[in-house]
């Protein structure tokens, strides 16, 4: 795997720009020339940061909880787009807990009242620990155990006396305040989901071989974490049936995503399978945690920012969906005779690469959701923009660890740049045969303006010098 040596040079250039002291949670920001001469105090630090390969920073507390609410909200097998809620109130409250004591941000919801010498590990593991038990379900009894022996062990290792009782406190009140901001947000409703199946060119409806909808379909009413509401990032909808687009992307899809394409090459194959992973962004934050030496604060930052941009990624994209109820593409294809658009064939027989008789674990499928947009794009396009936001640059080399393929060089995909990331996001969804590249790209759009209102609204520099070290977000997909 080739060495990357990252430069620190914007980031000293930060410390003496005018914005005053040094901001102590404001990450070093990556030269963006790769093997860049280094000043000679940057050498250790370069040769110390050299490899892309994950890695877990063992003493950083935020990082630790990460991996520990990972293992307890998947207990219960959660839906791809419900599953970012909890984290996002997992890590929004862990800023929080953090930011009180370090007190550099503007809060997310609260300032818990600290003392700069508190435990910040106190304060990780309580913030996520009363938020886990809250999200967690209670017939998941095993998952609860485990987190109550980590949060014992936790608090066990840091010192009896004040600063320990102030970052326990500073916990508390930071998912006090997440508890409270969440409650009645319209997650896990009892009543039922007002689906509207179609029986009509255009109109989505359960795709083959599964038979029944969509189980999570509520986060698309759900209340957002930072926008003032969801319908506030409409995309432009999917293209006519009868449009020369329309037929465009039918015939892409039809062709690089059927099971048996000719024309899809075997990395294409394997990038589609690749991405149908879980939790794919938490394992390269926690690489880049390590990789770049963040600080407490700054991975509490880094955590919350990603997952927070990600959970409204989802409940965006899943508003978008039930509004437009745009049908699937192994739908479309087998009723083609039925859209009116003359550039279009049917193939009764098609399938997607997505298909129970793909080998992989677990199976494949059409999702049994709309087409439009992708919820992989818009998500990934959140959360891959607010890690660019953070970093203040594109230019960030990482390897991302899928589920798939385990034990082969093809369970790891490297990228040069987040936005290369994003861009084979678009088009793996494609080669699955799952989605129209429309849907894709639109995804990716609201992604971004998702973070961008993060970015905007929330997690300012109390003495602004951070703001300054952000870039406009990533550029693919788009057109403004």
């Amino acid at each position: 795997m080739r060495a990357h040596i990252f430069s620190t040079i914007p980031f000293l250039a930060m410390l003496t720009s005018g914005c005053g002291a040094a901001d102590p949670a404001a990450p070093p920001n990556p030269d963006d020339t790769v093997g860049a001469p280094q000043p000679p105090s940057s050498l250790a630090l370069g040769a110390a940061r050299a490899s892309a390969a994950p890695e877990v920073a063992a003493s950083d507390a935020v990082t630790q909880w990460n991996l520990n609410a990972t293992a307890a909200i998947s207990a219960a097998g959660p839906t791809a787009h419900a599953a970012p809620l909890s984290f996002a109130m997992v890590h929004g409250a862990i800023y929080d807990a953090v930011n009180g004591i370090e007190r550099s941000h503007q809060p997310y919801l609260v300032m818990p009242q600290a003392h700069p010498g508190d435990s910040k590990e106190a304060a990780v593991a309580t913030a996520a620990y009363r938020v886990l038990v809250a999200v967690v379900p209670s017939s998941q009894t095993v998952a609860l155990a485990n987190l109550a022996t980590q949060y014992d062990a936790a608090l066990a290792a840091v010192p009896a006396g004040p600063a320990k009782d102030g970052g326990i406190a500073a916990g508390e009140a930071a998912a006090s305040a997440m508890l409270a901001a969440r409650t009645n947000d319209g997650r896990n409703p009892t009543t039922p989901f007002p689906f509207v199946f179609g029986t009509t060119a255009g109109v989505w409806r359960v795709s083959p071989p599964l038979t029944t909808p969509d189980p999570t379909p509520w986060v698309a009413n759900v209340k957002p974490f930072l926008v003032p509401n969801a319908e506030m990032f409409r995309t432009k909808g999917p293209n006519k049936l009868t449009s020369r687009a329309y037929a465009d992307d039918f015939n892409e899809v039809k062709s690089l995503g059927s099971f048996s394409s000719m024309t899809r090459t075997a990395d294409q194959t394997s990038a589609a399978i690749f991405w149908q992973s879980p939790g794919l962004y938490n394992g390269v934050m926690r690489s880049l945690s390590a990789r770049f030496g963040l600080t407490t604060a700054q991975s509490a930052r880094l955590f919350a920012m990603a997952n927070l941009a990600g959970a409204d990624g989802a409940i965006g994209c899943w508003n978008d969906k039930y509004h437009w109820n745009f049908w699937r593409p192994i739908d479309a294809i087998r009723l083609a005779e039925s859209d009116g658009n003359p550039a279009t064939e049917a193939d009764t027989a098609w399938r997607p690469l997505f298909d129970p008789a793909t080998v992989t674990t677990p199976p494949l499928a059409t999702p049994n959701f709309p087409d439009h947009p992708s919820g992989h794009s818009c998500l990934s396009s959140a959360t891959l923009n607010a890690m660019r936001q953070f970093f203040g640059t594109d230019k960030i080399a990482f390897d991302i660890v899928s589920a798939r393929f385990p034990g082969t060089p093809a369970q790891t995909r490297h990228f040069e740049r987040f936005s290369d990331a994003l861009n084979e996001v678009i088009d793996a969804r494609v080669w699955g045969g799952i989605h129209f590249r429309t849907a894709d790209e639109q995804g990716a759009k609201l992604g971004k303006a998702v973070a961008k209102w993060e970015r905007a609204h929330y997690f300012k520099s109390l003495d602004g010098c951070q703001d300054d070290a952000q870039d406009d977000g990533l550029q693919s997909g788009d057109d403004d």
